[in-house]
């Protein structure tokens, strides 16, 4: 097969029989490096907020949840801008480009206010990214290969995802604890992601050479079909039944963990993560995207009930496994969902107006597990996860039926 041959001139790389557009190579190569800064930050954040800041563990759950809200919000309208002007990629150089700079903040904050600050602008970054890129990915990508190249992406943003708190639990031995000197150095990754998108990424001709684009209108979201609806209505519901990981890294110091090896927890959530999405996506392919949904709603069930009753390090870990085989069964799922069913001219605003809602639906939950934390303990947060998720199960799992029955 020739490059010539392949859609929009993107030369490819064999993927087990397959083979996928450079461009997604690309983007997830630099989506694994802009995660290893964010995961050197992340996995250690929490444990910073309470011990060093004095934040609460619903502040916690507020600030995850309005970071999360901030960048769906955003994703809406880099959505429609995307739509508009046909270009991807100057939208992905300037959120990544946010997300780098708000790296630099971190190591000098000295309250909960900078660490907002600076998460706030992170977020306002990946909201600017992360539409135009998955809209990049579905218009470079053939319809047969969506959920391959959707499960590889998440893959190589997983494999950060492990790297990164490996990362942080060496530098924190090294450092003797110094969780500040982590986070300066947690800058380099993020450059480097920016070098290889701006060298690396050349958008399809078919984007960015529209010479009369249309006017961007927020209204044209009524003209997203029911099957994107339904989509967004199901990525909700799973939203709904899955908080932040922040609580997972709040749960291994009960399990028995110390500061150092607190990050540990994302190493072994995003190896099961990394190592299930592709697969998974291809699975989906063949067999279809809503059975695995289903499937991964009772895992996430299941491993809320094995956290709520973890009071050692091996039932903990074991919890931990579960979450990630979750998050391998249903993330690339959900972008593929918006990927099918979006109208080509408008998958932009498409993604965008799933992330906003899925968005809402984050602080909400957040805000609540952090509130039930304080209120009632670890044990009654993660059983409340248990009794949404199996009742999102059901839901997901009703429609899933009729849509089959029709």
């Amino acid at each position: 097969m020739t490059t010539a041959n392949l859609p929009d001139s993107e030369s490819t790389l064999a993927v087990r029989g397959t083979s996928i557009p450079r461009t997604v190579w690309i983007l997830g190569i630099v989506s694994l490096l802009m995660d290893v800064s964010s995961e050197m930050i992340q996995t250690l954040l929490p444990f910073y907020l309470v011990s060093s800041l004095g934040a609460s563990a619903v502040l916690v759950g507020f600030i995850e949840g309005l970071s999360v809200a901030i960048a769906t919000a955003t994703k809406l309208v880099s959505g429609v801008v995307s739509d508009w002007t046909g270009r991807r990629k100057p939208l992905a150089v300037l959120g990544y480009g946010l997300g780098a700079l708000s790296k630099l903040i971190f190591p000098l904050a000295v309250s909960v206010g900078w660490i907002v600050a600076a998460k706030s602008i992170d977020r306002v970054g990946k909201g600017i990214r992360g539409t135009p890129r998955d809209a990049l990915i579905a218009d470079v990508t053939p319809p047969e290969l969506r959920g391959a190249s959707f499960g590889l992406r998440k893959s190589l943003d997983t494999v950060g995802g492990f790297i990164g708190p490996l990362i942080a639990i060496a530098l924190m031995f090294a450092f003797d604890g110094n969780i500040l000197a982590v986070y300066w150095l947690a800058i380099i990754p993020a450059g480097m992601a920016m070098v290889l998108l701006v060298v690396g990424i050349r958008e399809p001709k078919s984007q960015s050479a529209q010479s009369t684009p249309a006017i961007p209108r927020l209204a044209d979201i009524i003209l997203l079909n029911r099957a994107v609806w339904v989509a967004i209505g199901l990525a909700s519901l799973l939203t709904l039944a899955r908080f932040s990981e922040a609580f997972l890294l709040l749960k291994s110091q009960e399990a028995g963990f110390t500061p150092a090896w607190i990050p540990i927890t994302m190493v072994i959530m995003h190896a099961v993560y990394g190592l299930t999405a592709y697969p998974v996506g291809r699975l989906s392919d063949k067999i279809g995207r809503s059975g695995l949904l289903v499937g991964s709603i009772a895992v996430l069930a299941t491993a809320y009930i094995v956290l709520a009753a973890a009071s050692s390090i091996g039932i903990f870990i074991l919890g931990i496994v579960l979450w990630g085989l979750h998050m391998g069964l249903s993330q690339g799922l959900l972008a593929t969902l918006i990927a099918d069913t979006a109208p080509k001219n408008l998958k932009g605003t498409a993604f965008g107006v799933f992330n906003l809602i899925t968005g809402v639906v984050v602080l909400v939950g957040n805000v609540a597990a952090g509130w039930v934390w304080d209120a009632h303990g670890s044990s009654t947060t993660f059983f409340m996860g248990a009794a949404v998720s199996t009742a999102a199960m059901l839901v997901v799992g009703a429609m899933s039926l009729r849509r089959k029955m029709r």
